[in-house]
C-alpha cells in the first residue's frame, strides 16, 4: 500500500478541481492507497504569502510531501498557468521535495485553449524539485465535472475513461495493480 498525497491547488471551497480530487481520493483508497488530502487552501495565507518557512501549517505540509510516496496535484488553469496559491507552497516546500515521488498532475479548465498548462507550467515546476516519475497529466474542461450538492462528482464519459487511464498510469508506477485490471 502506497501512501498518495491528494494536493488540491484551489483557492475555491467550491472548486471543481477540488471535488475531482476527492472523486480520486476515493478510487484510490479503494485500491488500498493510504490517501492524505491537502487543500492549500486551508493553508493560512500569511504563511504562505509572506514565506513563512517555520509556520505550522507549511512544516506540516513539508512532512506530508516527505512522507508520501506518491502525490497527485490539481490545478484549475488561471491565464494559462497554475493556480498562484499552488505555486506559493511549491515555493516554499524544499527544492527537492518529490525526489523519488510518482507524480500525477491535473488540471482543470474553461476552455481547451489551456491544456497545455500542465507540460509547459507546471511539470517544469515539478522535475525542477526532482520528482522520480512524472505521469502523463491530464486536462479536462469544467463542463466535464458535474458536482452534486452530496459532494459527489461525476465526470462525463469520454472524460471518465482518460481520467481511468491516467490513474492507471499513476497507479502502476506505484507498483500497484492498475485499476482496469482490477475492475476486469
Amino acid at each position: 500500500m502506497a501512501t498518495v498525497l491528494s494536493l488540491s491547488g484551489s483557492p475555491s471551497t467550491s472548486s471543481r478541481t477540488g471535488k475531482l480530487l476527492r472523486h480520486l481520493d476515493t478510487l484510490l483508497a479503494a485500491q488500498g492507497h493510504e490517501v492524505i488530502p491537502l487543500d492549500v487552501r486551508t493553508i493560512p495565507a500569511e504563511a504562505l504569502l509572506g514565506a513563512d518557512f517555520r509556520h505550522p501549517a507549511i512544516i506540516k505540509a513539508t512532512e506530508l510531501f516527505a512522507h508520501a510516496d506518491g502525490i497527485v496535484i490539481g490545478t484549475p488553469v488561471y491565464k494559462a498557468a497554475y493556480s498562484g496559491v499552488l505555486k506559493a507552497l511549491l515555493d516554499l516546500l524544499p527544492q527537492y521535495a518529490l525526489t523519488g515521488k510518482t507524480v500525477l498532475p491535473l488540471a482543470t479548465g474553461g476552455t481547451t485553449a489551456h491544456i497545455l498548462a500542465i507540460d509547459y507550467a507546471l511539470r517544469p515546476v515539478l522535475s525542477s524539485m526532482g520528482a522520480g516519475h512524472i505521469v502523463q497529466g491530464w486536462f479536462t474542461l469544467d463542463k466535464d465535472l458535474t458536482a452534486h450538492e452530496d459532494g459527489t462528482l461525476t465526470v462525463a464519459p469520454a472524460a471518465g475513461e482518460a481520467l481511468t487511464q491516467v490513474l492507471d498510469q499513476f497507479v502502476s508506477a506505484l507498483g500497484r495493480t492498475p485499476l482496469l485490471a482490477a475492475a476486469g
